[in-house]
């Protein structure tokens, strides 16, 4: 065989091996996208706050069972609620309603003196003082002044609607000058030198529409009460949450202003007997090692 000859059967070969070479390469390009596509939502950390968005029970209960089966998770995977029949059978309307921008901010990792923060979440029980949509639309109007920048992340109106405002990954404006007092002691948190420090950075605000009867007077002592849809609704919302019941307050509680007296006239027995029908313990929480 001439040396031309063997020379160009020997790179005839090598180009048919790189062209399978190339072939195997995206295939396996292929399938790590096609991998990692399909992984992402099992990637998604599971928020202490209530979401923004309607969840069956089945959902939540996967995710919870998918992280506490993940050894990389740890202390992280014990939830210790998950949803009941009750809550997938209640089916509350909701809608959404974008905050401008001016009226809620990102949640702190340090306060303003650069001490890092590890405050555990609290939810706040507020009422809107008038209207919901009158709530809303100041909560849609820019306000360049931090003195009337405000917020919640939701609302619950009248007829039991669950209007959801800032996603609970962000710092809603719905409390001033305030302190909780819990277990671990007295917590607030200073993020702006220029102004009282709050519970903001670690709270989640969800509000109750005020009953006609109790608009337009700052000076009330009590009022009609809510509706029953509100108070299911606001139970339903907050049993998505992994926020224990001792760290569920109301903005009067947690107030040092001494002006706020919100929720007026609020059941709080009512609603954590409804609270306790949408969530329970979860077994497996109290099965592990605290």
């Amino acid at each position: 065989m001439r040396f031309r000859d063997w020379a160009t059967r020997v790179i005839l070969i090598s180009l048919v091996f790189l062209a399978l070479s190339v072939a195997l390469l995206i295939g396996e390009a292929n399938k790590l996208k096609t991998n990692t596509t399909t992984s992402e939502p099992a990637a998604i950390a599971w928020s202490p706050y209530p979401q923004a968005k309607l969840q069956s029970d089945q959902i939540i209960q996967e995710k919870s069972q998918n992280l506490l089966k993940s050894p990389k998770n740890n202390g992280q995977s014990r939830f210790r609620y998950h949803t009941t029949e009750a809550f997938s059978k209640y089916k509350p309307r909701y809608l959404v309603a974008a905050v401008h921008p001016s009226n809620y901010g990102e949640r702190y990792i340090q306060d303003a003196n650069g001490v890092p923060l590890n405050n555990q979440p609290i939810i706040v029980i507020h009422e809107t003082s008038n209207s919901a949509s009158s709530a809303v639309n100041f909560f849609q109007t820019p306000h360049e002044d931090e003195n009337m920048q405000a917020s919640y992340h939701a609302i619950i109106t009248l007829d039991g609607s669950v209007i959801y405002l800032v996603p609970p990954q962000y710092r809603a404006f719905g409390a001033g000058n305030s302190v909780f007092e819990g277990l671990d002691g007295a917590e607030t948190v200073e993020t702006n030198a220029n102004l009282p420090p709050s519970v903001n950075n670690f709270a989640y605000h969800v509000s109750l529409e005020t009953p006609p009867d109790g608009r337009g007077n700052n000076f009330l002592k009590s009022h009609s009460g809510y509706t029953e849809a509100q108070y299911h609704s606001l139970a339903w919302l907050i049993a998505q949450s992994q926020v224990p019941g001792d760290r569920i307050t109301t903005h009067k509680a947690v107030d040092r202003s001494g002006e706020r007296v919100d929720p007026l006239s609020f059941d709080f027995d009512k609603f954590r007997g409804l609270l306790d029908t949408y969530r329970q313990v979860n077994p497996v929480y109290s099965a592990l090692p605290q």
